[in-house]
């Protein structure tokens, strides 16, 4: 069968059309923005930023001498506190958490305040450098009280 000089001519005027429909719909969809707040001298926090971005996310980075009253704000207890803290949404996201679990955590969208990988867990997001170890991300739900949310380097 030969091919038909007008549709050949019509799949080509189409083609610039469908190439200018992708941006249209990668646009409709929920912005991934959140904001990093963290220490000026924090070199890992950088790590995990870079690692947030390359999983699609834009993170607005604001330097702070003093993270405690943002913690405060979002519910964060001292003992799940870490170096940074990012907000998206509703949600507080302490630490170097995956951006596996924050994708997760906006997808399900629980009644939370936070999710912290609490401390600074040797081969998490940013920590890479500092070996290898087990480590859990932890929900931290509206009335205070906690739950594993993730299980990370075979944790």
């Amino acid at each position: 069968m030969a091919f038909d000089r007008p549709a050949r001519r019509a799949v080509l005027i189409g083609l610039p059309l469908a190439v200018a429909a992708g941006p249209v719909v990668a646009s409709a969809q929920t912005p991934r923005r959140m904001t990093a707040y963290k220490t000026p001298w924090c070199g890992c926090c950088g790590g995990w930023i870079a690692h947030m971005r390359q999983a699609g996310w834009t993170v607005e980075v604001v330097e702070r001498e003093d993270l405690a009253p943002i913690r405060a704000r979002h519910g964060i207890p001292d003992r799940l506190a870490s170096c940074h803290t990012a907000v998206v949404g509703a949600y507080a996201v302490e630490g170097h958490v995956p951006a596996g679990d924050v994708d997760r955590l906006l997808r399900e969208r629980p009644a939370a305040r936070a999710l912290s990988a609490p401390g600074m867990p040797a081969g998490s997001p940013g920590m890479e450098a500092a070996g290898r170890e087990p480590y859990t991300t932890v929900l931290i739900l509206a009335d205070g009280s906690t739950r594993v949310f993730g299980r990370h380097n075979g944790a």
